[in-house]
């Protein structure tokens, strides 16, 4: 018996050593379940304001309300028939009309609940105010609903739109001058998924070749989806071509959905990664680094942590430093290191005016746009795509930004 013992656990062991990769997965895996059951669980709150606060009051028989409650709750748990359609809470494998159809019910859900809970925060107001019992009037529960849902269009016509080119001018202290007026285009969050299709990442492509740029840069989450899923709606990244190339860097999505395979096909459309690397970009004698590093979120899955010191190792250290860096949450710390100019993603901006002052609080406060930090510029895009998790963009546009560097 103890022999037979031994060998099984000598097998265990031999499997386990050779099965390093198959582990790592099943942790990205066992990660994102937990997270799936906390998104389960905060968009449940949300559903339950609307049928407390809002569903429940009217005056609709109760067989009315039935199926609007069963509505409401289904469109709550949009991210647990995403992980139900592929396995992932960020790939939802729906046909593109039925994710269009799922955020705007999902979007329409949580606007309506945060207007419930202004009408009950003004209900209060009133009542303190009169020293009175009140009751909201029916009609502005419904003008509340038919709000919420107009919001939820608009704001997923937002998200879905191609993003127009937005300048921004960037001044760098010793510039050489012969990279003075250098373009990089940068994009970012692509997402590209059932939602953000080829046909979708053709159009970006052809409008960031227009913009003339003279490098055109990714930062990070190009994807939702595993490499055989995506394989076809990439394939538009292949056509990006600017003349001294196309660099790029994981975000953290790529890290949930095997992410040697997904740097190696990004690799071979001629998309230069730069995990903890740098490359060199030379005008005649003038040199400019563009260095990259991995996502925060590597280590949870045992790959190589953002490594700033390791991405420049070997770099000219006359030359400036463009750094590319998905989470914009170490800029303090790049600055630090003579970083000039570091393009991040992540934030999408925040989505929603009023939400990003809440994202900023999960990003070290940077959220969107230009922040100074010391010597550094900081330049955080609102985004090319979005999670198709949570596509709604209200007062908050997706953008292809094209960086003029600028001596001073």
């Amino acid at each position: 018996m103890e022999t037979e013992r031994d060998e099984l656990t000598r097998a265990v062991l031999s499997v386990d050593a050779d099965t390093r990769g198959v582990r790592l997965v099943y942790t990205a895996i066992s990660l994102e379940r937990r997270g799936s059951i906390i998104f389960n669980l905060v968009f449940a709150v949300p559903a339950l304001v609307v049928l407390v606060r809002w569903l429940w009051p009217l005056p609709l028989p109760f067989w009315a309300k039935i199926p609007v409650a069963l509505m409401t709750l289904g469109a709550s748990q949009f991210h647990l028939w995403s992980r139900l359609s592929s396995g992932s809470v960020f790939a939802p494998e729906f046909p593109r009309s039925f994710v269009i159809l799922f955020n705007w019910a999902f979007g329409a859900l949580l606007l309506l609940a945060v207007l419930q809970l202004l009408l009950d925060v003004g209900a209060l107001l009133t009542m303190l105010v009169r020293r009175e019992m009140i009751r909201e009037p029916d009609w502005l529960r419904y003008a509340a609903a038919l709000l919420a849902a107009l919001l939820a269009v608009i704001g997923v016509g937002n998200a879905l739109r191609i993003p127009p080119v937005k300048d921004v001018a960037v001044v760098i202290r010793n510039l050489p001058a012969p990279l003075d007026g250098y373009r990089i285009v940068q994009l970012t969050d692509l997402h590209i998924s059932r939602l953000f299709t080829a046909k979708w990442a053709r159009a970006v492509v052809t409008r960031s070749n227009a913009a003339g740029a003279d490098l055109i840069v990714v930062t990070g989450d190009f994807i939702d989806g595993s490499v055989q899923m995506r394989r076809m709606d990439v394939e538009p990244l292949r056509d990006l071509h600017a003349p001294d190339g196309v660099y790029a860097i994981p975000g953290n999505h790529e890290y949930f959905f095997d992410y040697h395979a997904w740097m190696r096909h990004l690799s071979s459309m001629g998309i230069r990664m730069l995990p903890n690397a740098h490359a060199v970009i030379q005008r005649g004698d003038a040199r400019l680094t563009l260095a990259g590093v991995t996502d925060l979120s590597a280590p949870s899955v045992g790959e190589a942590a953002p490594d700033l010191g390791l991405a420049l190792r070997g770099a000219p250290a006359e030359a400036p430093i463009v750094l590319l860096d998905h989470q914009p949450r170490d800029a303090r710390a790049a600055a630090g290191r003579g970083v000039t100019l570091q393009l991040s993603g992540h934030t999408h901006g925040g989505m929603i005016k009023g939400l990003d002052r809440l994202v900023a609080r999960g990003n070290a406060g940077f959220v969107s746009g230009r922040y100074e930090l010391g010597g550094m510029t900081l330049y955080v895009s609102n985004g090319t795509g979005l999670w198709p998790g949570f596509a709604l963009r209200l007062g908050v546009p997706s953008e292809i930004t094209r960086i003029t560097l600028r001596r001073m």
